[in-house]
């Protein structure tokens, strides 16, 4: 199974490739969307669209795995981040991909076994389940391979039930 994760946002959009077979992760492909700050806001969402499109058509994923949004305190940030995200979704739903979401809790469980683990555990785990040799750049990355790794250890099963209904 192929699976594209993604970390969304507006200034990064983390994403990664990851090939889910016989209980082995392999990485295929990772990077970030970065959009310049100064750039009024409908480009940056635009840019976000372009880019998203390209890995998707070079990839063709067999399912998107995003992190649910979560926001404690700004409120104008969490807004702009929904956007962004509505964006990611569009793209995704128009490539035909199957969406699954999770929370930063499922991510952080389905990768150190531990849904309170910090960062630099997560980040580690990564690194050793994909078998790199450093943690990816930037974080938002490592994040999106994170959540890649939460549905081939999550959403592998939702993903067979789909196909069969498919049928």
């Amino acid at each position: 199974m192929l699976i594209l994760g993604i970390d969304p946002g507006y200034a990064i959009v983390g994403w990664g490739v990851v090939r889910y077979e016989r209980g082995r992760f392999v990485p295929v492909d990772f990077g970030a969307v970065t959009t310049p700050a100064g750039m009024p806001f409908g480009q940056r969402l635009a840019m976000i669209y372009r880019n998203l499109n390209e890995i998707l058509e070079r990839h063709h994923p067999d399912a998107a795995a995003v992190e649910k949004l979560y926001f404690q305190s700004n409120k104008t940030t969490a807004i702009d981040v929904a956007q962004a995200r509505g964006v990611t979704m569009l793209a995704l739903e128009q490539h035909g991909v199957p969406v699954f979401e999770y929370t930063p809790m499922q991510v952080k469980s389905a990768v150190t076994g531990y849904g309170q683990a910090q960062k630099p555990q997560v980040m580690e785990m990564i690194k050793r389940l994909l078998r790199l040799r450093e943690v990816p750049k930037p974080d938002d990355t490592a994040d999106a391979l994170a959540i890649a790794i939460c549905h081939a250890q999550y959403g592998g099963l939702q993903q067979r039930l789909i196909r069969r209904t498919e049928r």
